[in-house]
């Protein structure tokens, strides 16, 4: 595992998911219900903020590894997951949303792995719609963090719908991967 970093930063966001979950059980006085969500968006978005950051590093100082390329997604999967199971507790997510979102990264990684294995993992690169859900996740899970309005948006409104556009995206974006790699599932199944 090469230590660069990016692969740092990657690491300091699987790190910053226990301290995301915990600003939740706190004890009750220590922080009021605003700081909480407070504390736990800010969490988030520096989370989302590190991903970001480290692709753009290891492209900008050739630092990409193999191990990198693995880390990175799983970093990602996992803070995502650890958010929406959060909401899910707090109400602020319906549970149905968070299975789908879950269970379609579970699903596609496996499907990128036995592509990769099967040398066919250019058939089901990244496309615009995987990249549209994961802004949209990306927007509505800190919205939904926050939870108060600000100024005059209804912060939990808009966080909930952009959740089910991006739940939909998630649905859309399984089926055009599963699609995308049909050919080589259906010939490697006969």
């Amino acid at each position: 595992m090469p230590l660069n970093v990016p692969n740092l930063l990657t690491w300091a966001r699987i790190l910053l998911i226990p301290l995301f979950v915990g600003v939740y059980y706190l004890p009750l006085d220590s922080l009021s219900s605003a700081d909480r969500n407070l504390a736990a968006t800010v969490i988030f978005v520096a989370a989302a903020i590190t991903d970001w950051l480290d692709g753009w590093l290891a492209r900008k100082l050739n630092q990409i590894s193999a191990f990198g390329a693995f880390l990175d997604p799983v970093a990602d999967k996992l803070m995502v997951a650890a958010a929406l199971v959060v909401l899910v507790q707090l109400e602020r997510a319906d549970a149905v949303f968070a299975i789908i979102i879950i269970g379609r990264e579970i699903t596609i990684s496996a499907l990128r792995e036995w592509m990769a294995k099967i040398g066919a993992a250019k058939s089901i690169a990244v496309s615009f719609i995987g990249k549209l859900k994961t802004v949209s996740q990306m927007i509505a899970i800190p919205l939904l963090l926050y939870y108060d309005n600000i100024g005059t948006l209804n912060v939990s409104f808009a966080g909930t719908w952009l959740l089910v556009f991006a739940a939909v995206l998630t649905l859309w974006s399984m089926v055009y991967y599963l699609m995308k790699a049909w050919p080589e599932i259906s010939q490697r199944s006969r």
